[in-house]
């Protein structure tokens, strides 16, 4: 039987790369809007608070990070790397909710990436001034491999996508509560990164971006 809604509008910002505007919140992709994300949300930060790591220099992050599923990305002055364990507890990540593993394997078969499992879920919550600097993703074990699927929720930003060099000016894209980025191929290794936060208050997440960053990373 045909679905009663529309499939979920498609933006391609360039080979591999796509937005799709609301589509985590549509119901149509993994959990069903705002009721469920949101609380599952709070459950695996109440487990393990975000806090700002800090870079193989020493510099503390400005985004506070937590994760869940198999695998979590840390970063200390010893470098950046996926473990199983969270550094401030010693003890497993919390579990990724499957609702939230199905929006990003939808998200990206409607990008044109299917069969992809995530076993590492990036939890990145901004607060306004805090911003992420341009940077490629590839500490994962098969980074050309597996695209990157990323689902914004709360204040609105500015994802900034540039080229494979570092140098090459980014697309500015606009991303709002609900918005899912999905990136692979031949822009998996694109550098991009989030512009700073404007103040403002979201009605469900107050004075925060959160943003989910799915991947395969082993």
């Amino acid at each position: 039987m045909d679905s009663l809604f529309p499939a979920p509008e498609r933006i391609d910002l360039a080979d591999g790369a796509v937005l799709l505007p609301g589509a985590g919140l549509t119901g149509l992709i993994g959990l069903t809007g705002e009721g469920q994300i949101i609380p599952a949300l709070e459950s695996i930060l109440a487990q393990a608070p975000p806090r700002h790591m800090v870079t193989p220099g020493g510099l503390a992050m400005s985004v506070a990070m937590s994760n869940c599923g198999r695998l979590g990305w840390v970063s200390d002055r010893s470098g950046y790397r996926y473990q199983s364990t969270d550094p401030d507890t010693a003890l497993p990540w919390p579990a990724m909710p499957d609702g939230l593993a199905r929006i990003a394997r939808d998200a990206a078969a409607l990008a044109g990436f299917p069969g992809f499992e995530p076993d590492a879920c990036l939890i990145s919550v901004y607060g306004p001034g805090a911003r992420l600097s341009l940077h490629q993703d590839k500490d994962e074990l098969d980074a050309a491999g597996h695209p990157l699927v990323s689902l914004s929720l709360g204040l609105p930003a500015t994802f900034q996508l540039g080229g494979l060099a570092r140098a090459d000016k980014p697309l500015k894209v606009p991303v709002r509560h609900g918005d899912v980025l999905v990136w692979g191929g031949a822009s998996r290794l694109r550098y991009h990164g989030v512009a700073t936060l404007a103040n403002g208050e979201h009605p469900l997440l107050g004075r925060r971006r959160i943003n989910l960053s799915f991947r395969h990373a082993g």
